[in-house]
């Protein structure tokens, strides 16, 4: 693992900057993300509402044609047969020609589930349109977001204490395939804590981390001769102290370090998680819980995890 280095400046209002867009920009998905499910709700809500007035219509043509029978037996309406001749109800009182069915009951009932109808439909289309802008205005909003968490990644001088305990942001879960499993990605989306490579789903850990509080500082992409996951693009090592890996945690560090191993824990299925190393314990999906995990005996802050969280990613 990652050998300590000499800690970086204090953070400055650059990096104070920093922070304040990705606020923003998690602000403004949110806003985004609540506006497309809003509409989307009110087009489910409107195509219930069309099926039930076109339930009603059906049943609606249904006594319109009984009442068109009996005028026509009794020898009233010349028109009846008209109504009888077509199905749809629409062309059925444009066919009619006296003004008694039309100012019958029946017929303006008929004729106000038509409008309604019409109505609903052409809010429908609306909603259409309005569901795709705010879809597409989420994916805009969206970009704004992890582009400001790369550029936290980037910057590795975040003074964030981190979320207390399990109080954390949920993360967004990361793509699979439709079949659920989780898709084989190579080393190609570049790294903003090395300029090196990682896996489009370690990106996506790393910038949801960020948007989660964890901003301190971190490094993942590592040349071939360390070995391990780092040099395939599926690993990231998030230190505990602000600029840089500083040694054994202790206090807030150590608070910080135990709130980011949990949160990768309670998120794994969310995130495509592998496993998490911290304090000389590492956590897997299959093992159900924390094991000891030996490190080099306490000779090193870097090899022992105490001073880092590990992730390593499926």
């Amino acid at each position: 693992m990652l050998t300590s280095v000499a800690a970086h400046a204090d953070p400055d209002t650059d990096e104070q900057g920093i922070d304040a867009a990705l606020s923003e920009a998690i602000d403004a998905y949110i806003e985004a993300e609540e506006a497309l499910n809003t509409a989307e709700s009110r087009q489910d809500e409107l195509k219930d509402g069309i099926k039930e007035t076109k339930k009603s219509i059906k049943n609606l043509t249904s006594e319109v044609n009984d009442f068109a029978v009996a005028a026509y037996l009794n020898g009233g309406i010349p028109s009846a047969m008209s109504v009888l001749a077509v199905g749809d109800p629409t062309s059925a009182i444009d066919g009619l020609s006296t003004l008694s069915y039309l100012g019958d009951q029946s017929g303006a009932k008929l004729q106000e589930l038509i409008d309604a109808q019409g109505t609903l439909e052409a809010e429908e289309l609306a909603l259409e349109d309005e569901i795709e802008a705010a879809a597409d205005a989420l994916d805009d909003i969206k970009d704004a977001r992890d582009a400001a968490a790369a550029a936290i990644a980037a910057d590795g001088t975040g003074n964030s204490p981190g979320p207390q305990g399990g109080n954390a942001r949920v993360p967004d879960a990361a793509p699979r395939n439709p079949d659920g499993s989780w898709p084989y990605e190579s080393c190609s989306v570049s790294d903003p804590t090395t300029g090196g490579c990682i896996t489009a789903r370690t990106d996506h850990a790393l910038k949801q981390a960020i948007m989660a509080g964890f901003d301190r500082y971190t490094k993942c992409y590592r040349s071939a001769e360390d070995g391990g996951e780092h040099p395939r693009g599926r690993a990231c090592d998030f230190s505990v102290d602000v600029g840089g890996f500083r040694g054994y945690a202790a206090g807030d560090a150590k608070v910080y370090g135990d709130n980011l191993a949990y949160w990768f824990v309670q998120n794994a299925d969310l995130l495509g998680v592998k496993y998490v190393i911290w304090f000389n314990e590492i956590w897997e999906p299959a093992m159900g819980g924390w094991r000891h995990y030996p490190g080099c005996g306490g000779s090193s802050p870097s090899c022992d995890h105490t001073d880092h969280v590990h992730l390593s990613m499926l």
